[in-house]
């Protein structure tokens, strides 16, 4: 059985027997995302709709190698070191360069004057994106950090939130290992303070074997031991649920005590999965999981139909709109 450590045994740690953090990679990381959902795509009842943030991968990809982003605040950054807090929380650091970003992905999502690269009525939302001020973007973009996003931007949601994961995930990129604390609480990303959109056991090199929390916003993962809740830490009623016929490479690990449920993807299982991409593409899974008594603890950063609600509706943190 694994024995949880406590607080002051961390730093007893041989620290090279495995990585903490994982950082990610931002050169390649949404090219292979994009991959994975057009994989992921054959034979899926939400295929079109997993081509389509597909594309808009794509675009992100193309955006990575435009971007230049400001140098974080070093006084920020040691404060938070001193008090082992996450180093640049999202809400209050979101580069000013995402404008740029999301720019310039409309432009490859379109393709063309004519737009060929979308489908014609993604047009005018694409249009009130580009007229859009600076303020009324930064707006959405806070409100969707918070996952407050109202109804009538859900059709922005996901290339906004696209745009911001470009910057940030590069930010994180060039973050030093060593300049990363150890935070509580640890359910959080230790870099953006973002929850994780699913968690991820590894396979090969000192990573292998090891349970990774996924950041949804920076792609940072942070290591927490397995049969953990991934959301209130507790060790007591972790279970594990699937759809029959699809394999255990994604199931839902379920917490007697807090009630939520989180995905949990097994490179052991498959060696091609991606948290953010698989956690798209199991739907299904959440479908099953609102039937019952657990609560999905946070929503995919690129599907926010899941928690924007008209006013007459009452609050649904299931993937799927009653309004709808």
């Amino acid at each position: 059985m694994q024995r949880i450590l406590q607080p002051g045994e961390i730093e007893t740690l041989d620290h090279t027997s495995f990585p903490r953090i994982l950082l990610p990679q931002a050169s390649s990381l949404f090219a292979e995302r994009a991959a994975r959902l057009r994989q992921l795509a054959n034979g899926n009842p939400i295929a079109d709709y997993l081509l389509f943030v597909a594309q808009i991968m794509d675009a992100q990809h193309q955006a990575v190698a435009s971007t230049a982003l400001a140098e974080p605040d070093a006084a920020l950054m040691a404060r938070a070191q001193e008090h082992s807090m996450p180093l640049l929380p999202a809400l209050e650091n979101i580069d000013p360069a995402w404008h740029g970003v999301l720019d310039t992905m409309l432009d490859t999502l379109q393709g063309s004057e004519q737009g060929q690269g979308l489908p014609p009525p993604l047009q005018p939302l694409i249009q009130e994106l580009r007229a859009m001020g600076s303020a009324e973007r930064d707006d959405i973009a806070q409100k969707l950090l918070q996952k407050e996003v109202a109804a009538r931007h859900v059709g922005m949601a996901p290339f906004i939130m696209a745009a911001l994961q470009v910057t940030f995930t590069q930010r994180a990129a060039g973050i030093a290992l060593r300049d990363i604390p150890y935070t509580e609480p640890a359910t959080i990303c230790p870099i953006c303070a973002s929850e994780p959109v699913a968690s991820v056991t590894r396979i090969g090199g000192k990573a292998a074997g090891h349970r990774y929390l996924h950041c949804g916003t920076c792609a940072c993962e942070w290591q927490m031991v397995r049969v953990k809740c991934s959301h209130c830490e507790s060790t007591k009623g972790i279970h594990y649920q699937g759809v029959e016929g699809l394999g255990e490479a994604v199931l839902a690990e379920t917490c007697d005590e807090c009630g939520s449920y989180r995905k949990i993807v097994n490179q052991e299982k498959d060696p091609m999965v991606d948290p953010l991409a698989d956690d798209l593409a199991t739907l299904m899974l959440d479908l099953l999981m609102s039937e019952t008594q657990f609560q999905r603890a946070s929503p995919n950063p690129l599907l926010f139909v899941a928690v924007a609600q008209e006013q007459d509706c009452d609050l649904d943190n299931t993937l799927i709109d009653p309004c709808v």
